[in-house]
């Protein structure tokens, strides 16, 4: 018994992994490509954006009849022509719906479908939907043989392969898309202006890209704003297809009491969420990155509404929008790339001639496919009418026929209609059917036996004479058409104007809507000279919490604290200075004083604000002066001068200055005030030296001060050494030392011992 093998079960197939991984990924990005991710340049739709228009039209929710529930639409689309999930067909609706996302809504939504906030879409449930004027003009001829249909993907239904499209609707409501390997983003345009450009083509075929920027300058956002781009760089991006757009936000200055001020934003940029748009701006504010801005406010309603409050009157508003548009979305590049399918298959990176050329060519073709359709109609209803005049004109014989014959069909059509009827001999530029000169073809003889009998009058076969003699009029026009391209040029050049009339400056949504201007670039500003100087208190405590209060308060006052914590620096600045901080690990930190915390709370860890590691403790804290110069030393006795320009930091990890080795650390911080340096050690002996002793360096160890042999350095200072070494007592009385010759030895030397009243603390302070 020989074994067969069963013709449907699974078979092995030897081939290498790697053909086998490119086929199937081949095939899985042609089908991305293809069927979800790039429009169609006829029709500007993808698969799942015709296939829920398709199903609206079955579903007859025209613009001027009533709505239904979004579910009953999304299930529809899934169950029959896009078996891809209902959440993403209603987002692909809902978008269609949105009237700050689509250009011109091809969906009328009813009920919650989101907002420029970002919010989503209510569930499908709760919203109902309709289609739009637009969306209509998209469908029309559809039933007209207008465009090819395909089986779906069951096999029970047909779908249309591309939609007929009076409107050129890629550009008007533009398109995004991920595919593999390739990507489209097509802005929205203007309908009048893609009509006028349509026209200008049609006239002049080899019209250049740059004639084209003549009725379209450019995109039209459905929010509005204000394009930016040079003229230059726009037609470069629509006669390459690749490019960019700066987008501004719109805005004006409203004038208060008292010569205040303010600025309100009336729109934004395109895909920019107004929530999100907000919260950068606030944080802009909290961070003082624009110390010029005090706040914003969101009073929108219906409209948008944006209040811009500046810090100061004295500032220039267009300074304030200039650093908002650098550092916010309220200015933004939308991406051209015009990647679409040309021909429903082939993609193509396409200049704005090439896609306006694609959409005149379907036009054409539909509009020869419609008049085809139109006339084999119309032949179908002369053949009907020859019938019914030569039924009037014999009328006797037929009702005959009818009447006694057995088979009325059969004998209608063998019955020769120009014998014995002399009526029908009277006027026989009527009698004779179209496709036979004297019999009924069966077509003709079944309109006859299915003619009701109140159209026997008179009235009726007048009737039918005029609708022959009026459908012979319309046949010969069509055949006209189908044979001379120039009517049909002048047959689609009519519609665009028709479309154009419709969708133009008449319609709700047909006045342009971003303009143009010339940008006006802000020159670059330093923080510091954007903040206003104004007198602040600096504090930081013990556990190092820092802040800023306003004006020069004593700086013997008593402060509030957290608990366990304590006062450590406190001294005036402006808010204009920048403050150091001088870490043990040898590392200077730049705090913009704009930039600190107010003075009505404890203020925040100076930790969170620069890098300054947890090991490492704080040395000095103080207001930079420019020109200054700085002793800089570790607790193992090395240092050196150090420029105070050259201690500020560009970054939160701070500038590296004094180089340390483990187990020591940066001790001391000092201004230099004189010419010479007095050193103490933990030994409690003192060294003087001449300050030109030591070197002046940017980084590094440094050399010697003090030789210890136990222990290490304890304090430094700078002094004139005609006026005297100071310090304190332990009576807390100043002392002034000016016979100093008995410490005054060379750098690097052991020192001998301080002199009696010095403080048993070891430091000159």
């Amino acid at each position: 018994m020989t074994d067969i093998a069963d013709p449907g079960a699974p078979q092995e197939v030897d081939e290498p992994l790697a053909q086998a991984i490119g086929e199937r990924y081949l095939t899985y990005a042609l089908s991305t490509i293809m069927h979800r991710a790039l429009p169609d340049a006829r029709d500007g739709l993808k698969p799942v954006h015709r296939r829920i228009l398709y199903a609206m039209s079955r579903l007859r929710l025209t613009s001027s009849g009533g709505f239904l529930k979004s579910a009953k639409i999304s299930g529809d689309t899934m169950g029959d022509f896009h078996p891809h999930g209902d959440a993403a067909i209603y987002d692909a609706m809902a978008r269609l719906a949105q009237d700050f996302n689509v250009r011109y809504p091809l969906v009328d939504g009813q009920g919650n479908f989101g907002n420029i906030d970002g919010d989503n879409p209510a569930a499908s449930r709760y919203t109902e939907a309709r289609m739009t004027e637009a969306a209509e003009a998209l469908l029309e001829g559809l039933s007209e043989n207008a465009v090819d249909f395909r089986e779906n993907y069951d096999g029970r239904l047909d779908e249309p392969v591309v939609l007929p499209a009076t409107l050129p609707n890629l550009l008007a409501n533009g398109s995004s898309g991920i595919a593999v390997g390739m990507a489209t983003n097509i802005p929205p345009h203007n309908i009048a202006e893609l009509c006028d450009a349509c026209l200008h083509l049609i006239k002049t075929p080899d019209a250049r890209d740059e004639t084209l920027l003549n009725y379209i300058p450019g995109p039209d956002f459905p929010t509005g704003g204000t394009i930016v781009e040079p003229r230059e760089s726009i037609a470069q991006a629509y006669a390459t297809g690749r490019g960019a757009f700066r987008l501004r936000a719109n805005w004006h200055v409203e004038q208060l009491d008292r010569g205040q001020w303010q600025i309100v934003v009336t729109e934004i940029p395109y895909q920019v969420q107004k929530s999100r748009l907000i919260e950068k701006i606030a944080e802009l504010i909290q961070t003082k990155k624009i110390p010029i801005l005090a706040d914003i406010r969101d009073e929108s309603a219906d409209d948008i509404r944006m209040v811009l409050e500046p810090r100061s009157r004295n500032v220039e508003p267009e300074m304030l929008m200039g650093l908002l548009f650098r550092q916010s979305d309220l200015e933004t590049r939308f991406s051209l790339n015009m990647n679409v399918l040309i021909d429903g298959v082939t993609p193509k990176v396409c200049s704005l001639k090439e896609v306006l050329r694609a959409f005149l060519d379907h036009r054409r073709d539909v509009l020869q496919r419609r008049s085809q359709h139109r006339l084999e109609k119309i032949d179908h209803r002369l053949e009907v009418l020859e019938g019914f005049i030569t039924a009037f004109l014999n009328l006797d014989r037929v009702i005959d026929i009818i009447r006694y014959d057995d088979d009325p069909k059969q004998a209608l059509q063998a019955e020769d209609w120009t014998q014995d009827h002399p009526r029908a001999a009277s006027e026989a530029d009527y009698r004779a059917p179209i496709g036979s000169a004297a019999q009924l073809s069966e077509v003709q003889a079944d309109a006859i036996l299915n003619m009701r009998l109140r159209s026997l009058r008179r009235l009726e076969e007048m009737e039918l004479r005029a609708e022959r003699d009026a459908l012979m009029a319309e046949h010969a026009e069509l055949t006209d058409l189908l044979a001379d391209e120039t009517l049909q040029w002048t047959e689609i050049t009519d519609q665009l104007r028709e479309t154009k009339k419709t969708f133009g400056r008449n319609h709700p949504l047909g006045a342009r809507r971003s303009q143009f201007a010339e940008a006006t670039d802000t020159p670059d500003i330093a923080p510091e000279d954007l903040v206003q100087r104004e007198p602040v208190t600096i504090v930081c405590s013990q556990m190092g919490w820092i802040r800023a209060m306003s004006g020069h308060i004593d700086l013997t006052k008593e402060l509030k604290y957290k608990d366990g914590d304590g006062p450590r620096f406190v001294f005036h600045a402006e808010t204009t200075d920048k403050i150091l901080l001088f870490g043990t690990n040898g590392r200077f930190y730049t705090l913009p004083a704009s930039q600190l915390p107010g003075g009505r709370g404890m203020g925040e860890p100076v930790r969170l604000m620069i890098g300054l590691p947890n090991e490492a403790g704080i040395v000095d804290l103080f207001t930079h002066q420019p020109g200054r110069t700085l002793l800089v030393a570790s607790d193992a006795g090395d240092g050196f001068l150090l420029p105070e320009d050259e201690a500020i930091a560009q970054t939160k990890a701070g500038k590296q200055v004094l180089n340390t080795k483990d187990p020591h650390k940066a001790k001391i911080c000092k201004p230099v005030t004189g010419d010479h340096i007095a050193v103490v050690g933990e030994n409690r002996k003192v060294l003087v030296f001449p300050l030109d002793e030591l070197p002046t360096m940017t980084r590094g160890k440094g050399v010697r001060l003090q030789r210890y042999k136990d222990g290490g350095l304890s304090d430094a200072t700078t002094f004139t050494l005609a006026h005297g070494l100071s310090w304190q007592d332990p009576a807390g009385r100043t002392r002034t030392e000016t016979e100093l010759g008995e410490w005054t030895a060379k750098r690097a030397t052991a020192g001998r011992m301080a002199p009696r009243g010095f403080p048993r603390g070891n430091t000159f302070t």
